[in-house]
């Protein structure tokens, strides 16, 4: 596995030998720092770190001055050394441009991402992960990646888009493969069989299986576990927590774009447990929080800032990661491990002021002094909004040949996250059930843009806010179809064929107006805008949105989450209306 980032060889380690015993120079030597030792849970005054080519070797008290004199001696006194950081769990498979994500992880002392390939894979399949995975390769960021299972409401996403045994083993093969993504404990029934060939193969190869557990306890957690599952980044309480680290799994606490669970979870300190099966991760970010606040530091700082032991929080995104997923050449500073050092100012404030990747300066003074290689994706995901012909008003009709007053499912968006069904008796007018604004009972569709493009199914949704206008995006979650929620069918229309114009994005629109987009060109998922633009593109999108009435507080997330299997209740796809409790598609009009 350490083969896709870390090799050697003869003359490799007669370097690293000769390094550490004083005969030739190091490249970079590191004196005076204080070294977070996060084998022991010490803190090792007046170190002195060497490197040759990306690899340390030797961290001591020995002198810098009793060494050669190295090419590039940085003096670190009064300062702090950690481990590059490692976000153990999130989704970068769609939205940033490499180059740009890349930039802002090493200003933020993140050297290591393992991310899912759930957003790209449900899209595009097996050409898509492969695609994604090229944009990653032989950057200063190490990714690694866990495989899409695909698990989704969609029937075209699960006829087309899941790996086939022969795909599935071919990149299980790849070094930088490190595991099977997230499978959902209530997913796992007779009606996705390839789930449990997946999981065999993943761990016939080696790999891990990363796990969605939300809701799970007692033997149904157990049974999920006895399944293969390894990790689960899905507790949102101290005991949740607790519960699944008794039980050997690796606990990942979300503080990211889609969930914040740290101030809560926090509370399992009062257990003064061993926490070497717990973990951080942002679990997708919001391009804002990444521009303005910071990846993984900003993400520590909180852990302490709630009252973990800052060791702990530094463990939390290092050693625990790197263990787990057997990655021994990353997670600590020691002689023989691949030289990510992030200097700090103090062990209580994460901010990464200088950091070395794989043996060589990114980072100085805060600034990156390093280009990210840019990646040219293939002509092949451009042009992925297959639609045909443009949308009109009359593909948002809902029909009816019931006369008066008819009961109707609604998806209540009783959260930012969170859905239920609802009934709601509605009236039919000329043939028509109507959307209700003073009642917040607005229409929405799901149209399937790549595999049958042109598919679609209708609903209801509550909970949106809209007085007016619509709203529309193709990144919705677990299919990447297009999903489009509105007051006005001619404004539905119009914020789809934007979509369809852009070949991707996300659209606001009102009064057969624009009011704010994003373009989103490549596979229909990612943008080719620096990411200070993208976090003021998601600004515009929600300012539209609140300016039309919503009350939500990322209307983009709410948008995206309504086709998504991994969070209750009540969802849409191109075949209609999801029910998941009864993992079934119901019927709009209740008869």
């Amino acid at each position: 596995m350490s083969a896709a980032y870390y090799s050697t060889g003869v003359e490799k380690i007669k370097k690293l030998r000769d390094v550490a015993l004083g005969k030739v120079p190091a490249d970079i030597a590191i004196t005076g720092g204080d070294i977070v030792n996060v084998y022991t849970g010490e803190i090792e005054k007046g170190m002195t770190v060497l490197t040759i080519g990306d690899t340390i070797a030797y961290a001591g008290k020995k002198p810098v001055s009793t060494f050669p004199v190295a090419h590039r001696v940085i003096n670190a006194e009064g300062k702090t050394l950690v481990p590059g950081f490692i976000d153990g769990h999130t989704h970068v498979d769609d939205l940033y441009p490499v180059a740009e994500l890349v930039s802002y992880a090493l200003k933020s002392g993140t050297t290591t991402i393992i991310t899912e390939t759930s957003a790209i894979g449900s899209a595009l399949g097996y050409k898509g992960v492969i695609a994604f995975m090229k944009s990653v390769r032989n950057q200063p960021v190490k990714f690694f990646i866990t495989l899409p299972p695909v698990v989704s409401i969609s029937p075209s996403v699960n006829k087309h888009s899941v790996l086939t045994p022969g795909e599935m083993g071919l990149l299980l093969s790849r070094k930088e493969v490190i595991g099977l993504g997230e499978i959902s404990w209530a997913q796992m029934d007779d009606t996705r069989p390839w789930i449990y060939s997946h999981i065999a193969a993943a761990i016939n190869a080696g790999k891990r299986v990363d796990g969605h557990g939300a809701g799970a306890r007692d033997e149904k957690l157990q049974a999920f576990i006895s399944s293969g599952v390894s990790s689960d980044h899905e507790p949102i309480t101290a005991g949740e927590c607790l519960e699944r680290l008794r039980q050997g799994l690796l606990v990942l606490v979300r503080e990211g774009a889609v969930r914040k669970d740290l101030g809560i979870v926090s509370k399992i300190n009062a257990e003064k447990l061993d926490f070497r099966g717990l973990a951080v991760s942002a679990d997708g970010l919001d391009p804002r929080q990444l521009a303005r606040q910071g990846y993984i530091d900003f993400i520590v700082q909180k852990a302490i800032d709630y009252g973990f032991n800052p060791v702990t929080a530094i463990q939390m995104v290092t050693i625990n990661i790197a263990r787990h997923f057997g990655l021994s050449f990353i997670g600590g500073i020691a002689p023989g491990k691949i030289a990510d050092i992030v200097i700090i100012p103090d062990l209580k404030t994460i901010k990464a002021e200088r950091v070395i990747a794989g043996g060589k300066e990114v980072v100085v003074n805060g600034e990156l002094v390093i280009k990210p290689r840019t990646f040219k994706w293939p002509a092949e995901l451009y042009n992925t909004i297959r639609l045909s012909r443009d949308f009109a008003f009359e593909d948002f009709t809902i029909k009816s040949n019931f006369r008066g007053q008819v009961n109707v499912r609604v998806i209540n968006q009783v959260t930012d996250l969170l859905t239920r069904e609802d009934t709601s008796r509605m009236t039919v007018t000329d043939g028509q059930i109507k959307t209700n604004i003073s009642l917040d009972i607005l229409k929405v569709a799901v149209i399937d843009r790549y595999w049958e493009p042109g598919k679609f199914g209708l609903g209801f949704v509550k909970g949106f806010g809209l007085k007016n206008g619509a709203i529309a995006t193709s990144t919705a979650w677990d299919c990447s179809h297009i999903v489009v929620v509105g007051c006005d069918e001619v404004d539905m229309a119009m914020a789809v064929n934007r979509i369809k114009d852009m070949q991707g994005g996300t659209v606001v629109c009102s009064a057969r107006t624009i009011l704010a987009e994003l373009s989103l060109p490549v596979a229909g998922l990612f943008s080719d805008e620096p990411l200070e633009k993208l976090a003021d593109r998601y600004d515009e999108i929600q300012n539209a949105a609140e300016k039309l009435g919503t009350r939500l507080p990322d209307i983009h997330m709410s948008l995206q989450i309504l086709t998504t299997p991994f969070i209750p209740f009540f969802r849409i796809c191109e075949e209609g209306l999801f029910d998941l409790k009864q993992n079934k598609l119901v019927d709009l009009i209740i008869e």
